[in-house]
């Protein structure tokens, strides 16, 4: 039995896995879809004072408390910070870190630092306009989700909040380098804020070399959001993971 613990990203909550837990389930691993701070059905707490170190404790405290080890950390697009946090704190629990089609920072990045001017100032203007600083979730037909899946997306996502956005987060690469990493391209469509983290993971001198010895790509023809899209496909990599 391997242990998971799936993190989704902006906008989402842990419902996004139902179709990955329960393949993962099926086959007697121990899953847990956290779902972070102001969320999904934690939206209620919405609230400025959200910040992407609340996001990390949410991760930390659910591997702490399960009292999980070996664990396959399983990180969705925005939570590809998280994921690197994660890694850099608590990496003794880590077995595997999975990036799905997730940001991948350098030490001292933000969320946004990826991200066009454009982008940037878009979202933080949102968040300025409303209540509890937070922006409001795009089209998912953006993540390549059609009809039926398209809806069940765009009913459930909430606004993310705002925050998260500029905080820089500082690791050691050589902690986080240290765990086994996979790298979830996700090709058709491919999301062009994930562009940036497409090519560093190919890069030989990203983290000053620490990145390409232990990492490995997989690719998947889908969308940004392949735990809807592809669950198979998506459930199958992490099974890899976990072996």
């Amino acid at each position: 039995m391997a242990n998971f613990v799936l993190v989704h990203g902006a906008w989402h909550g842990g419902w996004c896995w139902q179709r990955v837990t329960l393949a993962l389930q099926q086959q007697g691993h121990r899953v847990h879809a956290v779902t972070l701070t102001g969320l999904g059905e934690r939206a209620h707490l919405l609230a400025p004072s959200i910040t992407l170190d609340t996001h990390i404790d949410d991760v930390i405290s659910a591997i702490e408390v399960e009292e999980l080890h070996d664990v396959i950390l399983a990180v969705h697009s925005y939570a590809g910070m998280i994921g690197t946090a994660v890694a850099d704190r608590l990496g003794k629990h880590l077995k595997h870190l999975v990036y799905v089609d997730a940001v991948v920072p350098k030490p001292g990045e933000s969320w946004s630092s990826t991200q066009s001017a454009a982008t940037q100032q878009q979202r933080l203007t949102a968040a300025q306009a409303s209540t509890r600083f937070s922006f409001p979730p795009p089209d998912p037909e953006v993540f390549g989700l059609h009809d039926a899946d398209y809806a069940w997306v765009k009913r459930r996502q909430t606004p993310h909040p705002g925050n998260t956005y500029q905080a820089p987060l500082d690791f050691d690469v050589q902690r986080v380098a240290a765990i086994p990493r996979t790298f979830v391209n996700c090709t058709q469509p491919a999301l062009a804020t994930i562009e940036p983290s497409r090519l560093r993971v190919k890069d030989a001198k990203f983290w000053d070399g620490a990145w390409l010895p232990n990492s490995k790509i997989v690719e998947l023809k889908t969308g940004h959001d392949p735990m809807i899209s592809e669950p198979a496909g998506l459930t199958r990599i992490l099974l890899d993971c976990a072996a």
